[in-house]
C-alpha cells in the first residue's frame, strides 16, 4: 500500500524538491522529463482500466455471452420443450428441421430496411456494366483487327490484280507488235511510256469522245477484258506464259482463264 501511494505521489511534493540535484549540467531536466512521462504512461493505463464502457459495448458483451451459452433447464420455454420430449441437439420439427439456432445479426447502422440488399444490386448492376464495357471493347478492338486484315488482304489482292494487267499489258504488246499491230485495240490494252511528249498528250485528249474511257473499268475488268483478247487474238494465257497452237490445244491444255483455275 505504501509503496502505490509512494508511486502515486506528487512529483511536485516536497519528497521530490528536496532531493540532492545532480551538478551535472542537463541531466537534471533529463531526469525531470523522463520521470514525468513515467507518470504521465501509468496515469493513462489506470485511466483504461478504470473507463466505463458504453452502454453499446455492454449490450454486446451480455449478447456474445449469452449466444455462446445453450439454454438450459432453468428456461421456461426450454423445460417445455423438454416435457415435449424434446431432446437437446436434436431437431425441432417432424421432418429435416434446424439443429442451431437462426443466427443473429443485429443492425449497427442508420440505414433503412433493405439498404444493403440495394447496395448489393447496384454493385452487382455496376460490375454487370464494367464486364458489358470490357466484352464491348474487346470486341471493337477484334473488330478493328478484322477490318485491318481485310484491308491489308484487299490492298494484297489489289498489287496482284495489277501486277497481273501490267503483265497482260506488256505480252499484248509484243504479241501485237510480232503481228505487225501497230495500234491497240484500246489504248491502256499495252503498258503507256512512262515519259510522254506535249504532242501526244494533246492528241490523246482530241480522240474521238465515243472511244471507250478506261477509267471506267475497275482493275479487274480490264484483266478480264485484256486476258480474253490475248486467248481470242493470240491464243495466249499470262497465267501459264505459253502461247498455244490452236483454240483445241488451249481449251485441252490451260486450266481456264482466271488466276484461281490455275492455283
Amino acid at each position: 500500500m505504501k509503496l502505490n501511494m509512494a508511486e502515486e505521489e506528487d512529483y511536485m511534493s516536497d519528497s521530490f524538491i528536496n532531493v540532492q540535484e545532480d551538478i551535472r549540467p542537463g541531466l537534471p531536466m533529463l531526469r525531470q522529463i523522463r520521470e514525468a512521462r513515467r507518470k504521465e504512461e501509468k496515469q493513462q493505463e489506470a485511466n483504461l482500466k478504470n473507463r466505463k464502457k458504453s452502454l453499446k459495448e455492454e449490450e454486446q458483451e451480455r449478447r456474445d455471452i449469452g449466444l455462446k451459452n445453450a439454454l438450459g433447464s432453468e428456461n421456461k420455454g426450454f423445460a417445455l420443450l423438454q416435457k415435449m420430449g424434446y431432446k437437446s441437439g436434436q431437431a425441432l420439427g417432424r421432418r429435416e428441421g434446424i439443429v442451431e439456432p437462426i443466427p443473429l445479426n443485429v443492425k449497427t447502422g442508420k440505414s433503412g430496411i433493405g439498404h444493403e440488399t440495394l447496395l448489393k444490386r447496384k454493385a452487382e448492376e455496376k460490375l454487370e456494366n464494367y464486364r458489358r464495357k470490357i466484352h464491348m471493347k474487346s470486341q471493337a478492338e477484334e473488330n478493328a483487327a478484322e477490318q485491318f486484315r481485310m484491308r491489308l488482304k484487299n490492298k494484297q489482292d489489289e498489287m496482284k490484280l495489277e501486277g497481273d494487267l501490267k503483265r497482260s499489258q506488256r505480252a499484248c504488246q509484243q504479241l501485237d507488235t510480232q503481228k505487225n499491230i501497230q495500234v491497240p485495240r484500246e489504248t491502256w490494252y499495252w503498258l503507256r511510256p512512262e515519259e510522254e511528249t506535249e504532242e501526244e498528250e494533246e492528241e490523246e485528249k482530241e480522240q474521238d469522245e465515243d472511244e471507250y474511257k478506261s477509267g471506267d473499268l475497275s482493275v479487274l475488268e480490264k484483266l478480264q477484258i485484256l486476258t480474253s483478247y490475248l486467248r481470242e487474238e493470240h491464243l495466249y494465257c499470262i497465267w501459264c506464259g505459253t502461247a498455244y497452237e490452236d483454240k483445241e490445244d488451249l481449251s485441252s491444255n490451260c486450266p481456264g482463264p482466271t488466276s484461281a483455275d490455275h492455283d
